[in-house]
């Protein structure tokens, strides 16, 4: 395995959760459980960059090393830019960004996600993806579709059921059916370079970026390549909504 370190961006505002990186989950605010999984991966350091004390002073109380980033940033990719030039990490450095709100993340997927990018120079972001095995999540513009290239590229990621599946849609299925060969569900966890990150605020956020409400796609538009591993597995449910929460809070409930 490469070294390389997590980074866990934390905001403390959210429309459908309030407090959400706080709330509480068998004891230890989600924030807390999510450094906690990432621990297990091979990950040199787990740094939760946060924009509020009451995050960082939570993460402390609880061994969890985090350090405070400005409130005002518009995504989380600009706050974990921020947090590797605070950490003052090397140009070459490695750095997987783990979402706030995964508590069930798998530690290999993030060592995976870690170990493809030191693998291919040639590209400037690693992430994963897996197969949708249900026509509901292919037609749902909540599931972001992943499509590869021969090499295992991105060419492009879409909340539309993409690839089409032309034959399946003259013959009256149409997008319920899930076209032959499988279609991709794109898991939100990036791996970086520390240089490419800190560099990625300053990129122009791309037309595709705005009409599909999807960051990666400025990183694509610009020309860099995103290198994906694919997994075997759906990942552990994140947590957007009270229901979400509930769900992971039964998880953890004694048997």
């Amino acid at each position: 395995m490469p070294d390389f370190t997590v980074v866990i961006p934390a905001r403390l505002a959210s429309t459908r959760l309030p407090n959400k990186p706080l709330a509480d989950i068998a004891g230890l605010p989600m924030v807390v459980r999510v450094a906690q999984r990432a621990s297990l991966s091979a990950a040199r350091r787990v740094v939760v960059a946060a924009d509020d004390t009451r995050i960082v002073n939570a993460c402390r109380a609880h061994g969890v090393e985090a350090i405070l980033t400005r409130t005002d940033h518009v995504s989380g990719s600009d706050r974990l830019a921020e947090a590797c030039t605070i950490m003052a990490l090397e140009d070459d450095a490695i750095v997987v960004n783990v979402q706030g709100d995964e508590p069930l993340i798998d530690p290999m997927l993030i060592d995976a996600v870690a170990a493809l990018l030191a693998q291919r120079p040639d590209a400037a972001m690693s992430t994963a993806a897996h197969a949708i095995d249900t026509p509901d999540d292919y037609v749902n513009p909540n599931v972001v579709k992943a499509v590869l290239d021969a090499k295992g590229n991105a060419l492009y990621f879409s909340r539309a059921p993409i690839p089409w599946w032309r034959d399946g849609a003259t013959q009256g299925t149409g997008a319920a059916t899930l076209p032959a060969g499988g279609a991709l569900r794109h898991i939100g966890i990036y791996g970086y370079r520390a240089r490419f990150v800190r560099s990625f605020p300053m990129l122009t956020p791309a037309p595709i970026e705005l009409t599909e409400a999807l960051e990666q796609l400025r990183a694509m538009w610009h020309g860099h390549r995103i290198a994906v591993f694919v997994s075997d597995s759906a990942p552990g449910p994140g947590i957007d909504t009270p229901e979400d929460l509930a769900r992971v809070r039964a998880f953890f409930a004694p048997a």
